[in-house]
């Protein structure tokens, strides 16, 4: 490696260590979450308990919204993948699209958000 490549990259370093940027991996909790799956727009704009239907979601959904899960208390928690690049999770959820669940995984929360690694769902009755 040239001389100039490796300096620029120390200071690349310094700059991200005097930020105080975290670089490390972020530290996730396992956890179950139970709520419904249902599109992110209804339940953010329209502020709704649970989807108006399991039509609804599935038409959202295949438009492109992605699917979340609203939990009773009103928290959303977006499935989100671990993996790089990232995938997409509306085809793990899409069938259980208006039901209500129970998914088992890693949470993690950062800014107020809340993202859930699905390692385990299934339909509540």
């Amino acid at each position: 490696m040239n001389r100039k490549r490796t300096l620029g990259m120390g200071i690349t370093l310094a700059l991200v260590l005097a930020s105080g940027i975290d670089v490390a991996r972020a530290e996730g909790k396992s956890s179950t979450v139970k709520g419904y799956v249902i599109d992110s727009a209804c339940a953010i704009t329209k502020n709704l308990s649970k989807p108006i239907s399991a039509d609804c979601a599935v038409e959202c959904a295949k438009a492109g919204s992605p699917l979340v899960i609203l939990a009773d208390d009103g928290t959303i928690y977006w499935p989100i993948s671990d993996t790089k690049p990232a995938k997409g999770q509306n085809d793990r959820v899409m069938p259980f699209a208006g039901q209500k669940v129970s998914a088992q995984g890693t949470v993690y929360t950062k800014g107020g958000s809340h993202g859930i690694v699905i390692e385990k769902i299934e339909a509540v009755r």
